[in-house]
């Protein structure tokens, strides 16, 4: 006889702050993958890029593996830019949404 999901759940449940930290992670992935995607269809290199913004090879790199949260919005601003876009930033809460940059 099959289970059914609230006997499942019952034996084994879940940890909503581990599932909350793993669509985090996978976000943060899915983000760098586009940003890298963003940088090829420029036809830039990792390092061509870096050289236009001012920053390290390495720091592109961290950017593309999903560190955005340590990179500065300089640098963040000057990476969209170099690839044909640019940066909108906005301070969301409730219904509200304010541009910031």
């Amino acid at each position: 006889m099959a289970m059914k999901l609230d006997d499942f759940l019952a034996e084994h449940p879940v940890d909503r702050a581990n599932v909350e930290a793993h669509k985090e992670r996978m976000l943060a992935e899915v983000r760098a993958f586009r940003l890298r995607e963003l940088r090829e269809e420029a036809g830039l290199t990792q390092q061509q890029l870096a050289e236009r913004i001012g920053v390290s090879q390495r720091q592109v790199s961290k950017i593309e593996h999903g560190a955005l949260d340590s990179a500065k919005v300089g640098t963040i601003r000057g990476y969209l830019e170099a690839v044909g876009g640019g940066l909108a930033l906005e301070y969301v809460t409730g219904d509200a949404r304010v541009q910031v940059a």
